[in-house]
């Protein structure tokens, strides 16, 4: 299987050396980088670690960062592709458990669950952001009618028959991307596993305040509204339909 690690990277240039370091080097052949117009050096040590590089000349957005780092890894035939944080929150070396699931047949995409890896607090997320995780993972899976432990996790893996059926060029180009694309494979009855993960609180790693939470809670909130409309056949919504479904 041919597996593509991507990198949505934003003023990286901390951390994008450690993160690398912690990719096992069996995947160190297909990386690739997709810069969100950063105003540091984060292209050029990017260049000069090897890495094949993506350049947005203006900035589009966490969730443009990510429709641009799929579009490739699609275009360069992977079969599944990994989401990788270059911020060096998430534990990249756990990358060979992610994909096994999918590597099995058993998933169709696996996330990394700081819920299951136990000790979010102690790591360093904030109470508000452990609690608000908590809360609205509960209600997705009442929503859903699927039992996952985290809907927020940064750390993913998808299959390439997962990023073929749905949609993700029609998400927002803003955080609540994460929601709306397990929603899209939630309404194509596309599988999900999950691993634990354990992640790192410190100043270098990328995190949005306390009011693009809310901004982005809020968001998760009318994504869900939206697919229980959907669901019920009480409102049509054309980006959770299969791509090759015009209406």
């Amino acid at each position: 299987m041919k597996i593509f690690i991507v990198l949505p990277a934003y003023n990286a240039e901390k951390t994008l050396t450690r993160t690398l370091h912690e990719i096992p080097k069996e995947f160190h052949e297909n990386i690739i980088l997709v810069d969100d117009a950063s105003t540091d050096n984060t292209v050029e040590i990017a260049k000069s670690l090897g890495l094949r590089v993506i350049q947005h000349t203006e900035n589009r957005g966490y969730g443009g960062n990510q429709k641009t780092c799929y579009k490739n890894a699609l275009e360069m035939d992977a079969d599944i592709v990994v989401m990788v944080h270059p911020d060096h929150q998430y534990d990249a070396s756990v990358i060979p458990h992610l994909i096994t699931p999918i590597i099995d047949g058993v998933a169709d995409a696996a996330f990394g669950s700081r819920m299951l890896g136990g000790r979010p607090l102690e790591n360093g997320m904030p109470k508000y952001k452990y609690y608000a995780n908590i809360l609205l993972t509960a209600f997705a899976n009442i929503i859903f009618k699927r039992y996952l432990t985290e809907i927020h996790s940064g750390f993913r893996a998808y299959s390439k028959k997962y990023l073929e059926m749905i949609r993700f060029e029609e998400n927002s180009d803003d955080f609540v991307f994460d929601t709306e694309i397990i929603a899209q494979g939630m309404a194509n009855n596309l599988f999900f596993q999950e691993v634990p993960i354990e992640t790192r609180y410190f100043p270098e790693a990328s995190s949005i305040n306390f009011q693009r939470s809310v901004v982005y809670g809020f968001g998760v909130l009318w994504v869900l509204l939206k697919y229980e409309l959907h669901n019920k056949g009480l409102m049509k919504v054309k980006s959770f339909l299969p791509k090759n479904q015009s209406n």
